[in-house]
């Protein structure tokens, strides 16, 4: 990712990057030379998949995982609480782990 890019990668490793902006659905993203295209809306601060998300796989975010998926995860999903189990909260999909 690059200066004036609207999302951040914080970590190498991770697997979600952050809207630093609203984006629209169908919004393109580049990254690492990797077109991404957003099938759903995502707010300002929220994830999205950097790449595909398998059902139960770890969501990584600053390199360390934050919870799991609840589903799969299309590449630019949004990933928050109606797919994603956390590793620190009681959420509603928690009973939907794998």
């Amino acid at each position: 990712m690059s200066a004036g890019q609207p999302v951040l990668l914080l970590a190498p490793e991770d697997n979600v990057l952050i809207a630093v902006r609203d984006l629209p659905a169908g919004q393109r993203l580049v990254d690492g030379g990797d077109e991404i295209v957003l099938p759903d809306a995502v707010p300002l601060g929220h994830k999205l998949a950097r790449r595909p998300i398998p059902r139960g796989a770890s969501v990584i975010k600053y390199g360390a995982s934050i919870g799991s998926a609840t589903r799969d995860i299309p590449a630019g999903a949004w990933v928050h609480l109606h797919n994603l189990a956390s590793d620190y909260l009681a959420t509603a999909g928690a009973g939907d782990r794998p």
